[in-house]
């Protein structure tokens, strides 16, 4: 079977994905993740923002283990905009620690991280 061509698992930079990455954060509720996302998104720090309802999380949490229900936000972005989204995140959330994980994004249909690199290029570059 031969290889899709709009595929792919390194566009050429050598970074898997071309630098694109998720964020993984959790928020303590559904309208904070949509907040957080269209802030995101307007700003140009992410392409996308997706927010999962209905997760339970358990942590320890200054000396005790902690049970809460909380939403996964899933933020499409890029290496270069990594650190200004993950900043802007913790500006936005209402935890005093908020969870938020670079996950790389090792490939994927080829259109689509196009997309995601076009959706996050920095307006003043």
């Amino acid at each position: 079977m031969e290889p899709r061509d709009d595929l792919a698992d390194d566009p050429g930079d050598g970074t898997g994905g071309g630098s694109v990455l998720m964020l993984l954060v959790t928020v303590a509720h559904a309208e904070e993740g949509e907040r957080i996302s269209r802030e995101l998104v307007h700003g140009q720090l992410a392409a996308c923002g997706v927010v999962v309802p209905g997760v339970t999380s358990l942590y320890r949490w200054q000396g005790s283990v902690e049970r809460s229900a909380e939403c996964l936000l899933l933020v499409k972005t890029t290496r270069a905009r990594a650190a200004a989204a993950t900043a802007r995140v913790v500006q936005l959330h209402s935890y005093e620690l908020p969870c938020v994980l670079e996950i790389p994004v090792s490939g994927g249909h080829a259109a689509y991280l196009d997309w995601v690199r076009s959706a996050t290029a920095d307006p003043g570059a």
